[in-house]
């Protein structure tokens, strides 16, 4: 299985909260905007769209690894992962997996840490066995990547996808030729492969390559929509 960047941080963002927030969880689609996008405990910090994310939400349902739900009560439809019967996870496992998605390549002594809010690891070397447990899967669901520069031990990563932590910059399409920004149409930078993820139009892309820029009022205009619909269903959800 095979996952993009943005559908890899939907996840791992889900798996976050249904372990360290439980009584947030599951999270409404802004909820989960801002759950992707913070910027403690991600790496890249990122600035994800709604639209963004309910894309990425549709194909993990095709995927059948997240699932959404409107419980009686619910003012808003709200979503949750399954991650952990889709692939037959226990919690440690699980934990070390959501966090590799959420920050990329890391030693063990590093998830360690990191995993205190999901579980609890006794020590290093448990660390260690549970990510051998899993790269040893007939399907791997984690890579040994090797020692880093200066580094006393191995670097883990996930096995879902090729993204290795690095989630591609968001490119903005600049106006059209009438001077008017065109809404919900974004498109995303070029990966290191050199293919382009999102619907970048072909005079978009030869206005970045010229070094055309748009003034982003059009994009932080969105952002500011989105926090006033985040802080209404704070009101809401707390009513």
């Amino acid at each position: 299985m095979t996952l993009t960047d943005v559908e890899l941080r939907v996840l791992g963002a889900l798996i976050e909260k249904d372990r360290t927030t439980p009584e947030n969880y599951p999270l409404s689609t802004q909820g989960l905007v801002t759950a992707c996008n913070q910027r403690t405990s991600r790496d890249p910090v990122t600035d994800l769209h709604l639209q963004d994310v309910l894309a990425a939400v549709g194909r993990l349902k095709d995927r059948g690894l997240v699932e959404t739900v409107q419980e009686p009560g619910d003012r808003v439809p709200k979503h949750r992962h399954k991650a952990m019967a889709a692939f037959g996870l226990n919690a440690r496992e699980l934990a070390l997996l959501a966090v590799l998605m959420l920050r990329g390549p890391q030693t063990p002594g590093e998830l360690r840490s990191r995993t205190e809010r999901y579980t609890s690891f006794p020590d290093v070397p448990t660390v260690e066995a549970t990510l051998q447990g899993l790269a040893a899967r007939p399907a791997p669901l984690a890579n040994n990547l090797g020692r880093a520069a200066g580094q006393s031990q191995d670097r883990w990563m996930h096995a879902l996808g090729a993204d290795e932590g690095k989630m591609a910059p968001r490119v903005r399409i600049p106006r059209d030729s009438h001077g008017a920004d065109r809404p919900g149409d974004f498109g995303r930078a070029a990966n290191g492969s050199g293919t382009t993820q999102g619907p970048v139009s072909g005079v978009a892309e030869a206005r970045a390559a010229d070094g055309e820029e748009d003034s982003g009022s059009y994009a932080e205009l969105l952002r500011r929509l989105e926090r006033l619909e985040r802080r209404v269903e704070l009101l809401e959800e707390g009513s």
